[in-house]
């Protein structure tokens, strides 16, 4: 009988606190922000997790050879098992993101899901592997803006989706070891990525000090925020240009994953949703610790 704990390592548990903060910056950027946005949130989480066993099940050969730990491999989850509770997980997620924002959730849920599937069963070990993931990422932030201005959300949909470049290109080299082009690379999108997140349009002047000193004041959560995304996740890759080990990268697609949520936060409060921001951002430290009893990668 396969355990909880099996499943839980199957679909990577506690990394699914990366994911809601893309819904959350997606409808704050949208003005989209309101009852429905925790359901949408969850409805990404179980695409989220519907990816992990999908892409468990469709690796099981390859796990058998370098990940025989992994819980197919290792005898703990039955690949039949595995593609079930993929494929229920899909259909769970596409339900409540329908039942809770309707036909326009369901127009990125549905591409959104796709995607993943794409990505697990043909894309993954392909050139384009990165670039299906970023997509992945972007979509589940427009699903959050489904409820509002779509295309107001586009910058947060592509900031998440350059992050998700860096991690996803650093993942494919997790049992291999990279050559240092590749961390260098990914180093320095992190840095604009980090540069450009806090960035909003200059508001008009009203001639109120009031509103600059608040104003200012508030500027200040979305520069904090990216500044920490980026020296974590920066950190992290700056190890693996010295040592391009295994054991290095794979701690780099760590960080880039349970440091995400700094990144999300920041846009969220960019957005003006300031709290709610610092709130999405203080997954980062809880991921950090789960990540300890599950592996994240």
């Amino acid at each position: 009988m396969t355990r909880l704990a099996d499943l839980a390592e199957l679909v990577r548990a506690p990394a699914a606190l990366s994911v809601p903060g893309d819904v959350l910056s997606g409808a704050a950027a949208a003005g989209a922000l309101g009852p429905r946005t925790p359901a949408l949130a969850g409805a990404s989480v179980l695409l989220y997790w519907a990816g992990m066993a999908a892409n468990d099940w469709a690796d099981r050969r390859l796990d058998a050879v370098e990940r025989p730990e992994r819980p197919i491999p290792s005898g703990r989850v039955r690949p039949s098992v595995a593609l079930g509770v993929a494929s229920g997980l899909t259909a769970a997620g596409l339900a409540v993101a329908t039942a809770a924002g309707g036909r326009r959730a369901a127009a990125v849920a549905l591409p959104l899901a796709a995607t993943i599937w794409g990505y697990d069963l043909r894309a993954k070990n392909t050139a384009a592997g990165p670039a299906v993931m970023a997509a992945c990422r972007g979509l589940d932030v427009l699903l959050g803006a489904s409820g509002g201005r779509v295309v107001r959300a586009l910058p947060a949909a592509l900031t998440v989706a350059a992050h998700t470049w860096t991690v996803t290109a650093l993942s494919r080299r997790e049992v291999t070891g990279a050559d240092r082009r590749l961390p260098g690379l990914t180093l320095a999108g992190t840095a604009l990525i980090a540069l450009a997140t806090p960035a909003r349009p200059t508001p008009p002047a009203t001639g109120r000090s009031g509103y600059s000193r608040a104003a200012r004041l508030g500027d200040l959560v979305p520069a904090v925020l990216a500044a920490g995304y980026a020296t974590r996740y920066g950190r992290a890759q700056a190890r693996v240009l010295a040592d391009p080990s295994p054991a290095r990268v794979r701690a780099a697609v760590g960080a880039g994953i349970t440091g995400l949520p700094a990144l999300q936060g920041a846009l969220t409060a960019r957005a003006g949703a300031r709290m709610l921001g610092l709130a999405v951002a203080g997954a980062a430290p809880l991921g950090r610790r789960l990540a300890r009893l599950i592996s994240p990668t």
